[in-house]
């Protein structure tokens, strides 16, 4: 999947710790409905940057009660300043568990700090890695928003 990063709800730094890139609901929407919702873990690149790993959240979030289906990416790595308005391309190369409501807070954050040293132990298997030298990644020239 490749869309704009546009602003999300605040949440995933401000009360998490664990900053989250949102795509638009157009790019949401444009994913295959027959997806799970939960969460998944796979490699991610800011517009022509390195190729991380990253954990995504598909779904409703129910600890928040969303209205409307969001995913959300967590790449594992520390970015100097926001990206909004960039290129994100995730490829998605597993699923971790199915999304689930949680007590509090802290539980939450327990949940998807163990979601991200899955993924880390996962992506480093040679079937996962081999996907983070795949030519999505490379952007062509002047390549828009519009285009997924």
């Amino acid at each position: 999947c490749r869309g704009e990063v546009v602003k999300g709800f605040g949440r995933g730094s401000k009360e998490l710790g664990i900053p989250t890139a949102n795509f638009s609901e157009q790019v949401v929407e444009s994913f295959p409905s027959d997806i799970p919702t939960g969460i998944y873990y796979g490699w991610a690149c800011v517009g022509n940057g390195d190729v991380h790993k990253m954990v995504l959240s598909i779904g409703w979030n129910p600890f928040y009660k969303n209205i409307k289906k969001s995913v959300e990416t967590h790449i594992i790595h520390t970015f100097k300043e926001d990206f909004y308005g960039e290129i994100l391309s995730i490829v998605i190369t597993g699923y971790i568990r199915p999304e689930k409501n949680f007590d509090s807070l802290d539980a939450l954050i327990s949940a998807i700090q163990e979601d991200i040293e899955e993924a880390k132990r996962q992506l480093d298997l040679p079937e996962h890695l081999k996907l983070k030298e795949d030519n999505f990644f490379h952007l062509p020239e002047g390549k828009t928003v519009n285009n997924h």
